[in-house]
C-alpha cells in the first residue's frame, strides 16, 4: 500500500468487483482506450483474478486509487510490461470523471514514479496515451515525461509515446 496526503493506493481485490466494473466499463475513461471492458461482475472478477495472479508473479504492480476516508475505488494505477532486465516499465491509469481535474491522478502518479525509481530501481519508465487525450499528455508533461517523436506504438497508431528516465 502506498499512501499519499489524501489518497491510499492498495492492491486489488475481489472485494472490488463493482468498483472495477465502474471504472473499467465508464464511457468517458474508454473513449481514449482500446480494451475489452468488463460488462458484468463476472468480466471484472476475472479481470481482478488475472490481475492478482500477474501481481503475484512480478508482472506487474497495480493498484487501486481510493480517497483516504473512502473505501471505493476511484481509479487504478499500474507499472506493467517489464523489461526483461527490469530497468523499463510502462506506467497506465485511469480514474472516474467525476475526479478529473482535482489533482487526484497527479498525486497517484508522483507517488507510483518513486516508487517505480526508487523501490523497483527502475531506470526508465514509459507511458502510451492516445493522441487526443489532452488531459493524459498534460499530466505526464507535468510530471516531466518527454514526448518521443519518432517512437512509435506498433499495436496503437495513435498513440504517443512518452518516457521519463530516473534522475541520477
Amino acid at each position: 500500500m502506498i499512501k499519499t496526503e489524501r489518497l491510499l493506493l492498495k492492491n486489488i481485490n475481489e472485494s472490488h468487483v463493482e468498483d472495477i466494473l465502474r471504472i473499467r466499463s465508464n464511457e468517458v475513461i474508454n473513449r481514449f482506450v482500446s480494451r475489452n471492458s468488463p460488462k458484468t461482475n463476472y468480466d471484472a472478477l476475472q479481470f481482478i483474478l488475472t490481475i492478482k495472479e500477474n501481481t503475484q508473479n512480478n508482472k506487474t504492480v497495480y493498484l487501486g486509487i481510493s480517497l483516504k476516508d473512502e473505501p471505493n475505488l476511484i481509479g487504478t494505477i499500474c507499472l506493467w510490461n517489464f523489461s526483461e532486465d527490469r530497468k523499463t516499465a510502462e506506467v497506465g491509469y485511469e480514474l472516474l470523471p467525476d475526479y478529473h481535474r482535482t489533482g487526484i491522478m497527479s498525486e497517484a502518479l508522483g507517488a507510483v514514479l518513486d516508487f517505480g525509481f526508487n523501490e523497483l530501481h527502475l531506470q526508465e519508465i514509459l507511458a502510451f496515451t492516445h493522441k487526443l487525450n489532452e488531459a493524459s499528455k498534460k499530466l505526464l508533461l507535468k510530471h516531466n515525461f518527454v514526448l518521443e517523436e519518432g517512437r512509435k506504438d506498433e499495436d496503437f497508431p495513435d498513440n504517443f509515446v512518452f518516457s521519463l528516465n530516473k534522475k541520477q
